[in-house]
């Protein structure tokens, strides 16, 4: 996967060397927990300030609850069946399935990193979103919700940051292996019409505002982000113990 090959002299490299060429299991490790470490923190952070400062603006908070309340105003029959739908592609059942059907996939075909990668990008976001959750507690939209859950857990949106982390990192992995642009161009639109699908019927279920969601898609970019680095740094400590 050319995704996650990494380049002589690049940063991933010198963490390969930083920690003493191990195994390059356990620079993976190292690599995938210093970054969860490092993003979990910032994601703390930048929610304190949201959920303290920001939003102590009248007018923010307003805007940022007028679509919520929009979208439930403009509910119907049809459309909670749709916005199930898009919850469930991002939920507790469907992307751990998918996620592991992919690693099983790439492990026969002995892609060990890709397999790492599909397996590690949702556990580092799952982890993410979990710890600034309990952080930076918020309530959810004030409006009826359509599913049971803590009404202090609006942010950030786990569910769109899952989205973004398996399906637009999947998608990540898959492009680099092309180069016909229109074929580029067709996976990155399936991959951005489901995460949009996902964050949209989370906020009509009344679960999310949109600065919960845009938080979501960060968390999401940044797992895959640390993901890519920890697998180019095992590549490096492969090639370096080599």
């Amino acid at each position: 996967m050319p995704l996650l090959a990494y380049r002589p002299g690049s940063r991933a490299e010198r963490f390969a060397v930083a920690t003493g060429t191990r195994h390059p299991v356990i620079v993976f490790l190292l690599a995938a927990v210093t970054g969860l470490l490092l993003i979990c923190a910032v994601s703390i952070a930048v929610g304190f300030l949201v959920t303290e400062f920001l939003l102590d603006d009248a007018w923010v908070r307003s805007a940022d609850e007028e679509l919520p309340q929009w979208l439930a105003d403009n509910r119907s029959d049809t459309l909670t069946d749709f916005s199930y739908v898009g919850s469930e592609m991002a939920g507790r059942v469907v992307l751990p399935a998918l996620v592991g059907i992919l690693a099983i996939v790439f492990a026969v075909m002995r892609k060990w990193r890709a397999a790492a990668f599909a397996v590690f990008v949702l556990v580092v976001e799952s982890a993410t979103y979990r710890a600034t959750s309990m952080a930076d507690a918020r309530q959810r939209p004030d409006v009826p919700r359509l599913e049971d859950l803590p009404v202090d857990a609006s942010y950030p949106s786990g569910h769109t940051a899952a989205a973004v982390a398996v399906y637009a990192g999947l998608v990540l992995l898959i492009t680099s292996r092309f180069t016909n642009s229109r074929t580029r161009a067709a996976l990155w639109t399936v991959a951005v019409t489901i995460v949009t699908f996902v964050a949209m019927s989370r906020m009509y279920r009344g679960m999310h505002h949109p600065i919960d969601v845009i938080a979501g898609l960060l968390v999401g970019c940044a797992a895959i982000a640390v993901l890519v680095f920890a697998c180019r740094a095992a590549a490096a400590a492969k090639e370096l113990r080599a």
